[in-house]
């Protein structure tokens, strides 16, 4: 017992709804899916009857308790919300209707997202989706106090739960409004700038990757464009390739230190560019990044890359790469080369430089602080329905 509640089986107030109807293959259906660890049930779909192969199937209705029969490990379970009424699930689902008079549907699933539910899984030894049958459902066990003590629980976790996402929400686009503001910042500083227009191929130049033999377990590196980020190369997305594929290689194809990497291909991504730092001196790069190597003295890596990441850089970019009306747009050597941009002698440069980086350290300490306040608001909701459950609130 929990605060003097009674912990009951859910066979007490859950009852077993297993009727099947035959697919009409000239309607369309929508069909649900549970999302694992009690994070409740969404649409996976909606489909002509013609392209769902099994034509036996059932319907789950509003405020039902559905059961994932295979995913039911890994806390399969969930409450039917209004929009998926009607709804169509397979016979690896189980459908339970609840007795509202002995337990609120709301407390049920406050209690499948406490995970204790998943738990009683696990504890079971249960390994296999065949494991799990409605009679196990039925006897898996909730601490059930009065209606009463279970709507006021339940109203003040979802009170609590409505701050959290607020919270998480005004930090969302406390992110978002920082972002936008270095691309005003960059906006404001190359929109000004009254030098000399010099395109990026008359200081530099440009190599294209090449296209990588794969190898797992050589412990040799290459870079590919996720590996691109605006604040540096990170190696957790790079893939390993063959030795024989590296050796091949010229000298061209490898990364330098103060080489700047952009990325060539794909719809979101395109454009994206960072200098290289002394710690990924020698690597490879595959046919889907290019690599600038300034050969003037008189123009910054760091200058350049800041050029291409403003919003007139990623603008003329835009209008340069080709393919425009497939989602495989490239930028190409000669069309990154083109590109103009106004160049400042070199003091000016480094105070620009300065200044950038100095907005960057900013941003990146409060992304930080974000990041560390993103986990308590994580922890915080878990630690509510602790208590809530041993009957603390």
């Amino acid at each position: 017992m929990t605060n003097g509640w009674r912990t009951v089986p859910l066979g007490e107030f859950l009852t077993e709804r297993k009727e099947f109807f035959t697919i009409d293959d000239f309607s369309r259906y929508k069909r649900a899916r549970v999302q694992s660890h009690g994070k409740g049930i969404v649409l996976r779909d909606e489909i002509d009857g013609t392209e769902i192969k099994t034509k036996q199937q059932q319907v789950a209705r509003t405020g039902e308790f559905l059961v994932a029969e295979i995913d039911a490990k890994i806390g399969g379970f969930g409450i039917v919300p209004p929009e998926l009424d009607g709804a169509v699930v397979s016979s690896h689902y189980f459908l339970f209707q609840i007795n509202e008079k002995r337990c609120s549907k709301d407390w049920l699933n406050w209690f499948v997202r406490y995970n204790s539910l998943e738990d009683q899984v696990k504890a079971q030894g249960s390994t296999n989706y065949a494991a799990i049958r409605p009679s196990h459902v039925l006897n898996f066990e909730i601490p059930l106090p009065p209606l009463d003590e279970q709507r006021r629980i339940v109203e003040h976790v979802e009170t609590l739960s409505t701050r959290i996402a607020k919270a998480q929400s005004l930090r969302w686009e406390a992110q978002v409004e920082e972002e936008n503001s270095l691309g005003s910042i960059l906006f404001q500083i190359f929109s000004q700038l009254k030098y000399p227009n010099l395109p990026i191929g008359q200081f530099s130049t440009i190599t294209r990757g090449r296209g990588p033999i794969y190898q797992d377990g050589s412990g040799n590196l290459a870079i590919n464009q996720k590996c691109v980020r605006w604040d540096g190369l990170e190696l957790i997305y790079a893939k390993e390739v063959s030795t024989d594929w590296i050796e091949s290689l010229a000298e061209k194809n490898r990364l330098n230190e103060g080489n700047i990497v952009v990325n060539s291909t794909g719809e979101g991504t395109i454009g994206r560019a960072c200098v290289v730092s002394a710690d990924y001196e020698g690597l490879p790069f595959d046919s889907h990044v290019l690599a600038i190597k300034i050969i003037d003295e008189n123009i910054l890596p760091k200058f350049v890359t800041y050029f291409i990441r403003s919003p007139i850089g990623q603008s003329l970019i835009e209008e340069s790469k080709g393919a425009k009306t497939t989602k495989q747009t490239e930028l190409g050597v000669d069309k990154l080369g083109n590109l103009k941009l106004s160049v400042p002698p070199l003091d000016e440069q480094r105070r620009i430089v300065a200044y950038l980086d100095s907005v960057q350290a900013r941003l990146a300490s409060l992304r930080q602080l974000q990041a560390e306040t993103q986990k308590e608001l994580d922890a915080l909701l878990p630690s509510v329905l602790d208590r809530a459950f041993r009957g603390e609130l």
